[in-house]
């Protein structure tokens, strides 16, 4: 018998769900919250882990999704090269506000409202990837090509230098 989900983590598990992919969100009994939190508590590298950045247009305001490897930090001129407009750091209330959940379990896919979506290039390198699901230790397993389909994200080069 699976388990009941929590009604964040359920919220992600039904947006699988209708892009008609097969994954299965898991509630970990420890944080998940940062990137090494969660590939410690799965037991995976943290370069594994797709680690979903909300930044926040600078001149229409609007959400932007990067989904970074692990192990990388984002260039935020690159993004804004990529998406036409500076952004910046989003605060707790706005990441909350616009995409229905909280720092360190915010999802791929299941937002609030249409997010621009970014995927780091770099993720593709691995076989299989772990994602945020809603809630600071919900996740589930993916393959790279899957975050490209479920999100329809632009794939690039968003790591710094």
């Amino acid at each position: 018998m699976i388990p009941q989900l929590s009604s964040r983590a359920q919220r992600v598990q039904d947006a699988l769900s209708s892009h008609g992919v097969d994954l299965q969100v898991v509630e970990m009994p420890d944080s998940t919250r940062t990137a090494a939190d969660a590939a410690a508590a799965i037991g995976c590298e943290v370069a594994q882990i797709a680690k979903s950045l909300i930044f926040r247009g600078k001149e229409t305001g609007q959400p932007v999704l990067v989904v970074a490897c692990g192990v990388n930090r984002v260039d935020e001129k690159k993004v804004a090269g990529l998406i036409g407009e500076a952004i910046g750091k989003a605060d707790a209330e706005f990441v909350r506000t616009r995409t229905g959940f909280v720092i360190g379990g915010v999802p791929p896919v299941g937002h609030a409202e249409a997010l621009t979506t970014l995927i780091d290039a770099d993720l593709l390198a691995y076989d299989e990837i772990w994602a945020a699901a809603g809630t600071p230790n919900a996740v589930f397993r993916l393959r790279p090509a899957e975050l490209v389909t479920i999100t329809g994200g632009l794939v690039a080069d968003v790591r710094m230098a």
